[in-house]
Order: structure tokens, then sequence, then C-alpha cells
């Protein structure tokens, strides 16, 4: 559906219909992702983290490492940490050669939600119900683009 139809708005120009369409984007792919999550009682910056530390493993990730690589930069991911430890999807530990840091490994349990979660957050076909392969490929160059 047209952006126009979807909030009912007229825009200046096509730079401001750029930019809220990307917001408006943004909150509908992830409002698609949280109903996925919801059934985990997990969110998307839990997802995000314990993600990242599957890709890390067996190697363990410090907070740092995890800001820097969060989709949302904005989160306390130390506080996202300490939800995945009461949870049992992760653990943390003090680094033995730097006992001021602290490391975070997924756990199995951790491990395991996530294979339950690949099927479910594989947000391929939210994509490639609405354009072909050559369009999202379009697409994300523009963004790329966009970004700088």
């Amino acid at each position: 559906m047209k952006l126009e139809q979807e909030i009912s708005s007229k825009f200046e120009n096509s730079y401001q219909k750029a930019a809220i369409n990307i917001i408006y984007t943004y909150g509908w792919l992830t409002t698609n992702l949280r109903v996925r999550l919801n059934k985990y009682d997990i969110t998307l910056q839990q997802f995000n983290i314990l993600r990242i530390l599957r890709g890390q493993f067996p190697k363990p990730a410090t907070v740092n490492l995890l800001k820097e690589r969060m989709l949302d930069k904005m989160s306390d991911a130390s506080r996202i940490v300490d939800r995945l430890v009461q949870k049992d999807l992760v653990t943390r530990c003090t680094n033995p050669q730097d006992r001021r840091a602290v490391d975070i490994t997924i756990s199995d349990k951790g491990l395991e939600l996530l294979s339950q979660l690949d099927d479910q957050m594989s947000i391929i076909d939210l994509i490639n119900d609405h354009m072909s392969e050559e369009e999202a490929n379009r697409l994300s160059e523009l963004l790329d683009k966009f970004r700088g």
C-alpha cells in the first residue's frame, strides 16, 4: 500500500516522503518481528545480542563488543545482558586475563532458542513477498547510498 494511503498525508517533496517512508517502514518491520518474538518472551534487542553471541561462539564477547555490533545503538547492552542471564540464555564471568573485563557467552539454552527462532525470524518472507531479489539488491544499494 502506498505511504500516502497508510498515513493519510501529503508530502512537501520527494525527499520528505522518502525520509518518512524509511521511518514508517522501520516501524512496520520491527512490529512484524516483535510479534514473532513475543511468543518466546524476548525483545528484538535481546534477540540481536543472542545472534551476536552465536556468531562469536565459542569465543566470549564483552559488553563493548556487543555495543559495537548491535543494530540499535541506543540500547543499554549491560541491562539486556542482565535480563538474558536471568533467563539462562547467556553466561557471564570475569575474564581471566583482565579481571576488569566480563566475558559473555551464549548458553546451550540460548543456542537452542535461536535454533527455534531461525525460521520464525527469517525476514526473507517479509521481503520476497513484496519484491524481487533484484529489487531487494537495489533497495540495499539505495539505503547504503542514503547513509553515505
